[in-house]
């Protein structure tokens, strides 16, 4: 027998973007009107993966029960949703049951997509291929670095969009130190395989960026992108991006392999999502208000959402408050004023204690948060990023406080 609840709000996704929303939404006293679908038991801060694997922080560090931060009152509905339609404002749920709502917060984030790699899944279980995008690899990385031997450290960007983006290039700069600091650096090669055109998309951080490539030595090859991993020969096949067309095939000693990511499928089957075009499968926002285009009664936040901004936790927190203040404005019959300027940080990681924070908006547009030249290695951004996100994060965001 099919059971239905209902909830005058739903959040689906209990992930950063999901509890963030859950507790502002708490913290105003509409806790019992809520009801937040998440699997999941444990929380990941994902953000520390890179640093797991470069040895600065135990693995154990990154997680949390979600149970301690699923905000007291709200409903924690402990099913994966397997199918969503806005027009109807049904959800159903793995175990059969229904719900439904009022108004709904999509919240789902990505999912890897190795498949979209040919041989990556059986690649990622072989000796040499890791990716810190993967919780069950991110130590397996670390061990890579710190054991192996010299040779060649490939490093792969995707076609975005990507879920903080600069990960991919933070391991590959630790690892270019981790090889120096075990005197194996000048008999090594570390090569970077990227889809984009240029090491990063905003040209102030792109040319702090070049220079320390430049510095490192490390090898860069652009606008190709991995379609292929062949593990009994230790070698990554890569093409094109524009014509498909096979470029390049390069033999590894270490892969540090980061897959294609897309919206669960379920979402990419709704009524949420466009159906062609660049947008297609994510949930169709306007990119100030975070409100759904077609339903007025949906929103969506963080990896899922398809305004064309960085998916990253900075995102997210700037992203929660205008979905919360956005959706008390429509619940009371007044205009919305929460707007989004597409604020995204990345602190990129450049060698240990060396942190370049990026910070921008749309249209890559600089929104630097503290004085003097951001584009530069800082020993306090390494500080920010290693001693206060994480703070910020687990006692401020996740609590609604920040």
């Amino acid at each position: 027998m099919t059971n239905t609840r209902t909830f005058k709000i739903v959040i689906l996704g209990g992930g950063t973007a999901g509890i963030s929303v859950a507790a502002r939404l708490a913290r105003a006293g509409l806790a019992d009107q809520v009801g937040l679908i998440e699997p999941s038991s444990q929380h990941w801060y994902q953000p520390l993966w890179t640093l797991v694997a470069g040895g600065v922080f135990p693995m154990s560090d990154s997680v949390r029960r979600t149970e301690d931060f699923i905000p007291r009152g709200v409903t924690w509905i402990k099913n994966a949703a397997t199918k969503v339609e806005a027009a109807s404002r049904k959800i159903w749920l793995d175990n059969g049951d229904l719900v439904s709502f009022d108004w709904l917060i999509v919240a789902t984030g990505l999912e890897l997509h190795w498949d979209g790699i040919t041989g990556a899944r059986s690649a990622l279980e072989s000796a040499d291929v890791c990716s810190i995008y993967s919780r069950d690899h991110v130590e397996k990385t670390r061990a890579l670095l710190a054991t192996k031997g010299s040779g060649t450290f490939l490093f792969t960007f995707p076609v975005p969009p990507v879920k903080c983006a600069g990960a991919p290039q933070k391991i590959m700069y630790l690892a270019d130190e981790i090889l120096r600091r075990r005197g194996l650096r000048e008999r090594s090669r570390i090569v970077y395989r990227s889809s984009l055109p240029a090491i990063f998309g905003i040209p102030v951080f792109a040319e702090v960026l070049t220079k320390i490539i430049q510095r490192k030595g490390i090898e860069t090859h652009f606008k190709q992108k991995c379609v292929e991993v062949i593990a009994a020969e230790k070698t990554a096949v890569f093409a094109d991006v524009e014509t498909n067309q096979e470029v390049a095939r390069e033999k590894y000693d270490v892969l540090h392999l980061v897959p294609p990511m897309r919206p669960h499928g379920f979402i990419r089957a709704s009524d949420l999502c466009p159906t062609e075009g660049a947008e297609a499968g994510w949930v169709d926002v306007d990119p100030r208000s975070l409100r759904h285009r077609r339903f007025d009664h949906v929103f969506a936040l963080g990896d899922v959402c398809g305004a064309p901004n960085a998916k990253t936790g900075a995102a997210i927190r700037k992203q929660a408050p205008v979905v919360v203040a956005n959706l008390f404005a429509l619940m009371a019959s007044r205009a919305m004023t929460g707007s989004y300027d597409g604020y995204a940080s990345c602190p990129l990681v450049t060698g240990f204690g060396k942190v370049v924070l990026a910070e921008f908006g749309y249209d890559g547009k600089l929104m630097p948060s503290f004085p003097g030249n951001p584009a530069r290695e800082s020993r306090m951004m390494w500080w920010l990023k290693t001693r206060l996100l994480p703070v910020l994060y687990w006692r401020f965001m996740l609590r609604g406080r920040a």
